[in-house]
């Protein structure tokens, strides 16, 4: 069979609007890499200065930092909602692999109102895609 341009122009179209449909968060379980069983090991939370908190989170069956950081992600979202905040801005986030050990070190501002910058999320949102993905929270 012989695909001709209209049709490859409209599959194009169909794919680009579905992409963007995609969350804005790292924890897209459908990215390639089969066999993705991770093991969450929990996060550690401190309260850095006001509105600053630091994330140090560790894994085991990461992909790749994506994971790490959809972890930390996931964890941040959630303290923002129990701290009574809706939103929170990625300030950075580094992660380090050793073996099948992966951490990450992240920081996150927390605020009642939408932050500016451009790595803002929405705490209500992250938390039910990180339940949908399979991804604990705080």
């Amino acid at each position: 069979m012989t695909c001709t341009r209209p049709h490859i122009l409209f599959a194009s179209a169909t794919l680009a609007g579905l992409s963007a449909c995609a969350p804005q968060t790292g924890a897209d379980v459908t990215r390639e890499g089969g066999g993705f069983e991770p093991k969450y090991a929990g996060v550690d939370t401190r309260l850095l200065e006001g509105d600053l908190v630091n994330f140090h989170v560790a894994m085991t069956g990461a992909r790749d930092e994506r994971d790490v950081h959809a972890y930390a992600e996931c964890a941040a979202a959630q303290y923002a909602l129990i701290r009574g905040f809706g939103f929170a801005r990625h300030v950075r986030t580094t992660t380090d692999n050793q073996g099948d050990l992966w951490s990450g070190d992240a920081v996150y501002t927390i605020s009642a109102a939408l932050p500016r910058g451009l790595k803002t999320i929405d705490a209500e949102v992250i938390v039910a895609n990180c339940e949908d993905n399979g991804i604990p929270t705080v």
